[in-house]
């Protein structure tokens, strides 16, 4: 059948394509053996789907001897004037897009009592049914998948359109043939358009959304292309890449957040292809690739590389990032500041072991004078002994005789002294040496070697 046909911006859930009983008492009574009534000039042959919005059938126009696909709006929103708006718009988006991925509307009745829209019949499924089905997908099938959408888009965006839905269930894969559709622009809009710009308007699939779009800010073509990212991602990994409870625990983390990394997920994937999705889905507009065609052009050479990867080398955008070799002038810079540093280490720790010697002779020669002083004073308590012991025991006549004789115990004091006089003079010596390598650390290294 025609695949997916959800129109619901907050709906979750795929569409399921299998034929159910769904009411067709609006349709016209049947002229046509096998007819479940006609809908205009087309007999209704089944119901082949249904979504949020309304319902897919097939049909067939005897005037043109056609099958067709006819998407009707539900009854309980055929008196809202946003949602038969919105069958215009798609119908007017895809009338000006004209693109072999992008599915045409052949006629559009928007003042019908049920408003629908007749499209070409395909027999085909939705990528998101084919995730659903199979799983991960091949990565040469998420290639041409990518690409046709890539091309799609860069058609819409040159006509100034913004998709705003692109999702794994509005994309068709046509069965027998490697081609894809992009379908239901309901909710697309000029890149102009005043309530494209308006802040707080939120319209999409959130699991798809780009943040901006999610944030409800303004946004542009390269929001179709973080869309784009998200559904490669899904088609690689086979599951969303950001998953929550609810609508609102699904906008937060695409705005906030970022997915696992796609090659945990699925290490079958190329490191290139992870590259171009992560771009795709970068948080910032700006960080994306800016514009659908350049994405096409990627994932074109990307399948000739992977089919032929030694005539077709990588696209430079895909290639995984190498450390950038370090020049010359860089590795010269390098040894200047390192012969820089050691100089300084070098006069620093020079100075600091000058004064550490010259620290320690100062303080061996105030232990000396302290020797000395502690010599000189015992040797002078000897000598005032032996005079008062002498003075005590000695002959008046003897004392008289001894007094006008020279003291040896004196001549040795006067030695002493002499002695000690040499030592305080060593002393300052070695303290204004000390005063001076003092002055010289406090006073400011000459200009050439602070620089």
């Amino acid at each position: 059948g025609l695949g997916d046909t959800e129109y619901h911006p907050h709906d979750l859930d795929s569409y399921c394509a299998s034929p159910l009983d769904f009411a067709v008492d609006f349709l016209n009574p049947p002229t046509a053996q096998d007819s479940l009534g006609r809908l205009g000039e087309i007999d209704i042959l089944q119901v082949i789907g249904h979504g949020g919005m309304g319902m897919v059938l097939k049909g067939f126009q005897p005037a043109l001897n056609r099958p067709v696909a006819v998407k009707v709006l539900a009854p309980h929103l055929a008196t809202s004037g946003a949602a038969r708006q919105r069958f215009a718009r798609e119908a007017q988006a895809a009338a000006v897009i004209m693109h072999a991925n992008v599915m045409p509307i052949f006629s559009v009745d928007s003042q019908a009592k049920l408003p629908y829209l007749v499209m070409p019949f395909i027999e085909c499924e939705s990528l998101q049914q084919r995730i659903d089905r199979v799983g991960k997908l091949e990565t040469i099938d998420v290639l041409r998948i990518g690409l046709q959408m890539a091309r799609g888009l860069a058609a819409a965006h040159a006509q100034g359109l913004v998709h705003r839905d692109v999702k794994p269930a509005n994309i068709l894969l046509e069965q027998g043939v490697q081609r894809a559709l992009l379908t239901d622009f309901g909710l697309a809009r000029a890149v102009d358009d005043a309530s494209l710009t308006r802040t707080g308007l939120i319209a999409g699939t959130p699991q798809y959304m780009s943040p901006e779009q999610a944030r409800g800010d303004a946004i542009d073509s390269r929001s179709d292309l973080f869309s784009l990212g998200s559904v490669l991602y899904t088609a690689c990994a086979g599951r969303p890449p950001f998953r929550a409870e609810t609508s609102y625990g699904i906008l937060r983390k695409i705005t906030d957040t970022q997915p696992r990394s796609l090659l945990e997920v699925n290490p079958q994937v190329p490191i290139w292809l992870s590259i171009l999705i992560e771009r795709l889905m970068a948080k910032s507009p700006a960080d994306r690739f800016q514009d659908a065609e350049q994405v096409a052009q990627l994932l074109e050479q990307s399948i000739a590389h992977l089919q032929q990867p030694q005539a077709w080398p990588l696209p430079v955008e895909l290639q995984p990032r190498r450390a950038q070799p370090v020049s010359s002038d860089t590795i010269v810079a390098l040894i200047a500041a390192a012969l820089t540093i050691m100089i300084v280490f070098l006069v620093v720790g020079g100075v600091w072991i000058w004064r550490q010697r010259t620290t320690a002779q100062l303080m061996r020669a105030r232990a000396a004078e302290e020797r000395a002083i502690a010599v000189h004073e015992q040797r002078a308590l000897e000598v005032l002994s032996a005079q008062a012991l002498a003075a005590a025991t000695a002959e008046p006549d003897a004392q008289i005789k001894d007094a006008v004789q020279p003291l040896t115990p004196l001549a040795q004091l006067d030695e002493l002294d002499a002695e000690l006089q040499r030592l305080q003079t060593d002393l300052d010596v070695l303290q204004r040496q000390h005063d001076l390598l003092m002055r010289d650390l406090v006073t400011p290294l000459p200009d050439e070697l602070n620089e």
